[in-house]
């Protein structure tokens, strides 16, 4: 919920647990749009896709890249490299590891630790 709320917030930080929650709700809701598509008999011919899935796709393309700037902004990088994404293979595995990486665990350029003033168990 977080990531809709700053829907094309492209500054601050993003812990990797809002990054990664992202990324299994945006899984889950694309799977159920493409579900949606096919019972309703919806999809693009010779495909899976139809317009409830395309949509989503839409709604969420402008929060996507910016929960991936803030979450490299959390590790110190500037969201230029997000720009990686660009190179084939190599690109998204540097990217990969960038979002695995542990945030900075002090204020840096893009603002405050996150993760501060929270007593959460598993610090992710």
């Amino acid at each position: 919920m977080k990531v809709l709320k700053n829907y094309a917030n492209f500054s601050g930080r993003a812990r990797r647990k809002e990054y990664w929650f992202f990324v299994l709700f945006n899984a889950i809701f694309a799977i159920a749009a493409i579900i949606v598509d096919n019972l309703l008999g919806l999809a693009i011919q010779d495909t899976i896709y139809g317009p409830f899935y395309l949509l989503y796709v839409l709604a969420t393309f402008i929060p996507g890249i910016a929960v991936s700037i803030r979450r490299l902004h959390d590790i110190g990088k500037s969201g230029w490299y997000f720009l990686l994404v660009f190179i084939p293979c190599v690109g998204g595995i540097i990217l990969l590891v960038f979002d695995l990486t542990p945030g900075d665990t002090y204020e840096n350029e893009y603002g405050p630790d996150p993760k501060e003033g929270e007593g959460s168990f598993l610090n992710l």
